[in-house]
């Protein structure tokens, strides 16, 4: 199969055409688009609900973790009829009226996320809203960029996570962490009945407040100099037009690595920036034992996990 140029599938009753499927995206490991697209079919039961409703920016890499890359928000013209997409108007460059109409893929299915795959969408990006969309965009995540500066690395992260825990818990929420599949991490927590805008507001209100804890080691400005050793808090992920890597997407880096989620424990015992350091085959291997560790966030606010 992996030899072959073009392979005919039928995949949940859509027929796709699979191309160049012996070709190597992450040259380091020898990985193959076979694979990726073989990962993205297994690890569909987990990620699709998080990504499902939600506009998807893509970030192909047609020859590789080596070769050129680009974002791509509108939906490519030659795409299959079924495939969904959704328009959003984008607010202008500097913040001020209306931007272009952006038509948005949206992968709610299997058949479409394989069709993407196809494409060579190594990295899977969303916001934290979903459709339907109503004037400003209403988030179900509150999300925290926890991004280290070097030589900061996850490991620091993870000290910044801990601290940032409590604080969220004491306001009712739960935050829930994974690896940003790079050098960070990113804390997540359900909310509802407010606006991007009022997320990055109360985001930004944490990460401010952390900041004065702890100036030695968190910033909540972008300002590159400032950030050498420390670990940025990136509030601004919750502005309704940015979006964050998904979780269990790929990422292209070296190796096949993956946007992880993962548990306080593993948070907490971090000591190594491998301790925290997964590749398609581990995060396989990690839902098949343990399950969706994300599955909390799929629940309205107010349910509990069974």
């Amino acid at each position: 199969m992996a030899g072959q140029d073009k392979t005919s599938v039928v995949v949940d009753g859509r027929e796709l055409t699979l191309t160049n499927l012996g070709k190597t995206l992450y040259p380091d490991d020898v990985f193959a688009k076979a694979e990726v697209l073989d990962y993205y079919q297994r690890i569909a039961p987990v990620l699709l609900p998080h990504v499902a409703g939600r506009p998807m920016t893509l970030k192909r890499y047609p020859d590789g973790t080596g070769g050129e890359s680009f974002f791509q928000k509108h939906a490519p013209d030659h795409r299959p009829s079924w495939v969904r997409t959704e328009r959003v108007q984008e607010r202008s460059s500097r913040g001020r009226g209306r931007g272009a109409t952006v038509n948005y893929v949206v992968i709610d299915d299997l058949p479409t996320l394989v069709w993407a795959a196809n494409l060579a969408a190594l990295e899977l990006h969303v916001p934290q809203w979903r459709f339907p969309r109503r004037g400003e965009a209403e988030p179900d995540l509150l999300v925290f960029d926890l991004d280290p500066g070097a030589p900061a690395t996850i490991v620091d992260c993870c000290r910044v996570a801990e601290a940032l825990r409590p604080l969220l818990a004491a306001d009712g929420f739960e935050p829930l962490a994974k690896t940003s599949g790079g050098k960070g991490l990113q804390l997540y927590a359900k909310v509802s009945g407010i606006t991007s805008a009022k997320a990055s507001e109360r985001a930004k209100e944490y990460a401010e407040r952390l900041e004065r804890d702890q100036p030695g080691l968190v910033v909540s400005r972008m300002t590159k100099s400032l950030r050498k050793g420390k670990i940025l808090i990136d509030w601004s992920q919750n502005n309704g037009s940015k979006t964050t890597i998904a979780p269990y997407s790929l990422r292209a880096r070296a190796h096949p690595s993956v946007s992880t989620p993962v548990s306080w424990e593993e948070v907490e015992s971090c000591r190594d920036p491998g301790d925290l350091f997964f590749t398609a085959p581990d995060v396989l291997a990690r839902v098949e034992d343990s399950g969706d560790l994300f599955s909390q966030l799929l629940l309205s606010p107010g349910d509990h996990q069974r």
